[in-house]
């Protein structure tokens, strides 16, 4: 954004008068002055594509983090480690939570403060957990193996660790709370879709124990952004259905971000389909307007991708250039909040 310029107008009439002698009266107006108030210009950080492709890589190095598993323990402890090196006030909650085939999820939140003490507070979040089941892989043989998640769960960390590392460097004008949400992608296996009406709320496990049970008695925050498969070539984000209901200014205000960097083609004005994300909680359980951006592929079966819960969810569907978009989108709304 240019620099905010207001005019004063200011307008000096200088009145010369005649004598005893009848002279006419001559009056001469001065040159009008513009007077320039200029506001500070908003700082907002470059967004390190390359640097959020690299956290991305290394989440997928630790293998599928599914809840109990090895790579699921040393990638949470991993990110924790590295929001603490950019100097966030870092609490995790620790908790067991049932999924819906009856397994016990170890599961773990991850919340990263910036600026704790700030009582004016924005909210990004994504999940880290990946699907235990790569269940609309067109191999069948692979229905029931975890899959490598790059997109789906390593995607929206990735980005946001690339901006708590701008954060650590450029401060914000308001508090900004990370949270990287568990237990997401635990919900309903494709061959169990028929059980839907009784297990709509299979999805978002972690965020759904956070929304009960903030980090802080009390918590609020202004709007919150949440970031989920946001790293596919050539992604579009359109206006996902439970964004528009909640916080549908909040939508106006990222996307028209995102249209005056130019990345109109990323963020299209269009409406997109109704998603169960961990969005949803942040809304109808805090009622802090929260968004999702989310990939929509009318084009897919599943509408996220070819790859979406498939074994294909790998490095190779990583675009430095789709993370930049989302990225430098998010940072340049952060930045300009007061």
């Amino acid at each position: 954004m240019g620099r905010l310029v207001k005019f004063l107008l200011l307008l000096a009439v200088v009145s010369a008068c005649g004598g005893a002698s009848e002279k006419s009266t001559a009056r001469k107006e001065q040159p009008v002055v513009a007077a320039q108030v200029v506001e500070p210009a908003v700082v907002v950080p470059i967004f390190d594509a390359d640097s959020a492709y690299s956290y991305i890589a290394a989440q997928v190095s630790f293998g599928p983090r599914v809840p109990n598993s090895t790579g699921h323990v040393k990638c949470g402890n991993y990110l924790v480690s590295k929001l603490r090196s950019y100097g966030a006030e870092v609490v995790t909650q620790d908790v067991n939570l049932k999924a819906y085939n009856g397994d016990i999820l170890r599961a773990r939140n991850i919340i990263a403060q910036f600026q704790p003490e700030n009582p004016v507070r924005v909210l990004l979040c994504a999940h880290w957990d990946t699907r235990p089941w790569a269940d609309t892989d067109p191999n069948p043989a692979n229905r029931y193996k975890p899959l490598p998640g790059a997109n789906d769960g390593g995607s929206g960390v990735g980005v946001l660790i690339e901006i708590a590392r701008q954060l650590s460097q450029v401060p914000t004008k308001v508090g900004v709370d990370i949270i990287l949400f568990d237990a997401e992608d635990y919900g309903l296996h494709e061959n169990d879709s028929h059980l839907w009406n009784k297990h709509r709320h299979s999805w978002a496990l972690g965020s759904q124990h956070w929304a009960i049970n903030p980090h802080k008695a009390g918590y609020s925050a202004r709007y919150g952004i949440l970031l989920d498969i946001v790293g596919a070539p050539g992604s579009r984000f359109c206006h996902e259905g439970y964004s528009t209901h909640f916080a549908n200014n909040i939508i106006n205000k990222v996307w028209s971000r995102a249209e005056a960097l130019g990345y109109s083609s990323y963020f299209v004005n269009e409406e997109g389909g109704t998603v169960t994300d961990d969005h949803y909680y942040i809304n109808s359980v805090l009622g802090i307007p929260c968004i999702d951006i989310i990939n929509c592929d009318p084009e897919s079966p599943n509408g996220f991708g070819p790859h979406h819960h498939t074994m294909r969810d790998d490095m190779e569907w990583i675009d430095p250039l789709t993370l930049k978009a989302v990225g430098q989108t998010v940072l340049t709304v952060i930045y300009n909040e007061k």
